[in-house]
């Protein structure tokens, strides 16, 4: 395997999976004595471009993010729809399902973890950046989120 395949290795986020992100973030608002962020919803995949296993997927989530000083917890509800999200919750439950790195030149970056079998699981866009979950499972045993925000002109 190649090495500093990302070119970092500062963790920004971390995602974690729930059945209900209101019940959820209101027990991590309690928790740590911060106000509860409430939650937004992914865009629509004429929005979002979402792709999942190189297929367009309609999958949309509800997202909850708590900015804890220099890392973000990043609470996921999602919808019915094939994605990387609703597949790791039915089969592993509620938990840890990624870590994430803020990344420059996303592509190259993407091509050269698949070409050290750590494939593209799901890919999309949102207001400022775009995101690749990259099937990182065998050797990492968490799914890793790349995130690349745009330039600012």
């Amino acid at each position: 395997m190649e090495k500093n395949l990302l070119g970092t290795h500062v963790i920004t986020q971390i995602g974690i999976l729930v059945h209900d992100i209101e019940k959820t973030s209101q027990a991590y608002a309690d928790f740590f004595g911060v106000a509860n962020p409430g939650w937004s919803i992914t865009g629509a995949v004429d929005v979002a471009e979402t792709e999942y296993r190189g297929e367009r997927s309609e999958a949309r989530a509800k997202l909850a993010f708590f900015n804890m000083g220099s890392l973000q917890l990043e609470l996921i509800e999602p919808d019915e729809h094939p994605s990387t999200w609703r597949e790791y919750l039915d089969e592993h439950g509620e938990g840890p399902h990624h870590i994430a790195f803020g990344v420059e030149g996303m592509k190259d970056i993407v091509t050269t973890l698949a070409r050290n079998e750590m494939p593209l699981l799901q890919k999309g866009e949102y207001t400022g950046g775009r995101y690749a979950y990259i099937d990182t499972l065998e050797p990492l045993k968490i799914i890793v989120e790349l995130l690349e925000r745009d330039k600012k002109k």
